[in-house]
């Protein structure tokens, strides 16, 4: 004989009132309905119930006949079964994840990640689809407890990437976190180049800055001295060079959108950058910053000096400033979350609640949360679970 708990799943066209009249005979019949999980998909309603018969009126069989037999007057299909048959015997610890997956829509994305998880022994316990445009996100609950996480993690995010597919890989407590400001670097992540070696091509000096700061986004060499190295090629410009690039700043492919909806839907936005204030001031006008961090150029005369005013904003300095905008904005740092592309952004990512690699450098993927490539940046709205939440202004 079953136990008392049955599993129903019902599927029909929806309509108002159909969620009253499919559970209006359960009730009168005292079917206790201790579980429940219900979806709309293009129109259709996707319930399924957990039902205890223990003190109930009817008979589950009963029950299942009586739907059956009212099925065209309910527009529903309904299919019990028994619980116990089906219930799979896991342990009771847990080490959930959400992992949050984005790409350009293909057939067969949600089967490469369920066989890739299943080769690492992860257990997926729920997903959802959600598409924008030809982007679609995929947000699976994930079980890592039957496995190493930080093995599976890299690999799940190095495997993904193979495919062609960003994924965002956060522990289930802190992605719950309220996340309330966000911080974005500068260069090749607002900005799509990087500005000292626009002011390099200016200079004459492009290879020398290039190579310079290609090792430096890769942690090969101090950021503080290759800095200093870069800005020492631009002595004697003139400050109206600054001004023409500053006046075509190029941005990533859909940064103002995204930027717009992040404020629409109530969060501070900041900009930390290893690049220099008299661009970040342009950005913050433009875009509607609420905080910009970045490095002085000394300019004497109307020309630049070849000298850096002041501390230089490194990594170390970014990373403490996710604390400094946690203090002002009275939030804690996992209520932050942090985008960058380079070895300059590590600490920052490290030190906020959610750490975000934008079209990144290898070692900066290994220090976040996961990626994003440069033409999925607004599916941070989608990692966020705001997606919804906005209207699409494309």
């Amino acid at each position: 004989m079953s136990g008392p708990l049955w599993v129903v799943s019902f599927i029909g066209k929806d309509r108002p009132g159909l969620i009253r009249d499919i559970l209006e005979e359960p009730a009168a019949r005292l079917v206790n309905i201790v579980d429940m999980d219900q979806k709309m998909m293009q129109g259709i309603l996707v319930m399924t119930v957990v039902a205890d018969f223990s003190e109930s009126r009817i008979e589950p069989e009963e029950l299942e006949k009586w739907f059956s037999e009212n099925r065209d007057r309910l527009g529903v299909e309904a299919r019990f079964l028994p619980l116990e048959q089906y219930r799979t015997k896991r342990r009771s610890r847990k080490n959930l994840y959400v992992v949050t997956i984005l790409a350009r829509d293909r057939v067969g994305i949600i089967y490469d990640v369920a066989a890739l998880a299943a080769r690492k022994n992860i257990n997926i316990e729920r997903a959802s689809v959600t598409a924008r445009g030809d982007l679609i996100s995929i947000e699976f609950t994930m079980d890592f407890a039957d496995c190493s996480v930080e093995s599976c993690k890299d690999d799940l995010k190095r495997e993904c990437e193979s495919l062609g597919l960003d994924v965002v890989v956060q522990e289930l407590g802190r992605s719950q976190k309220e996340k309330r400001l966000i911080v974005f670097d500068m260069d090749m992540t607002i900005v799509d180049f990087e500005i000292i070696n626009k002011l390099a091509s200016f200079a004459g000096v492009d290879e020398e800055v290039r190579s310079i700061t290609e090792r430096a986004m890769n942690g090969e060499i101090d950021f503080q001295e290759s800095l200093r190295q870069r800005v020492r090629l631009l002595k004697g410009m003139p400050v109206s060079t600054l001004e023409a690039i500053a006046g075509d700043l190029q941005l990533t492919p859909r940064c103002e959108e995204l930027i717009h909806h992040l404020k629409e839907v109530g969060y501070k936005i900041a900009l930390i950058s290893g690049g220099f204030t008299y661009f970040t001031d342009v950005l913050k006008e433009q875009l509607g910053f609420d905080y910009a961090f970045a490095n002085v150029l000394e300019i004497e005369n109307g020309v630049l000096t070849g000298e850096v005013k002041g501390d230089i904003i490194d990594a170390e300095a970014k990373g403490r400033i996710i604390f400094k905008l946690a203090e002002l904005e009275r939030i804690r740092p996992e209520n932050i979350v942090a985008v960058g592309d380079g070895a300059n952004d590590c600490l920052m990512i490290k030190n906020a609640g959610l750490g975000v690699a934008f079209n990144a450098k290898a070692i900066l993927k290994r220090a976040s949360d996961g990626t994003i490539s440069r033409d999925n940046l607004i599916g941070l709205l989608n990692v966020l679970g705001i997606a919804d939440s906005v209207n699409d202004t494309r």
